[in-house]
């Protein structure tokens, strides 16, 4: 089994930023690949961004050069830098441990945290 727990989010202007956090216990060793969705409500949940063990990373088309995702392999933490937020942006963020690096297939899923961007 895998915990998984993200922090971060908050309440922020158009064109501000935030780094969201997700931490991972138990058993971290079978973790390959992680990737970041969001939800909004009334929508269905997106694919954000996904890194692999090795630092590898893929991105949808709307947040790439806006969003940045990376890991601390040693803190078992991911974490996504999203910057030049845009209210569209507003959703909940959920992390999740994906089956392979090409998939959006997961095995474990975050509780999630809230993204507010005001105009």
């Amino acid at each position: 089994q895998v915990q998984l727990v993200e922090s971060g989010g908050g309440l922020v202007q158009a064109g501000g930023s935030l780094r969201l956090s997700c931490a991972a216990s138990g058993r971290t060793f079978s973790i390959p690949t992680m990737g970041w969705f969001r939800q909004a409500p009334g929508k269905e949940r997106d694919f954000v961004a996904a890194i692999s063990w090795s630092g590898r990373t893929r991105y949808q088309d709307s947040v790439k050069g806006r969003f940045t995702i990376s890991r601390d392999n040693t803190k078992n933490t991911v974490y996504l830098q999203a910057n030049s937020l845009k209210p569209e942006d507003t959703a909940v963020y959920h992390c999740a441990v994906l089956r392979n690096y090409d998939s959006h297939e997961y095995t474990y899923w975050g509780q999630g945290t809230q993204v507010t961007v005001s105009s």
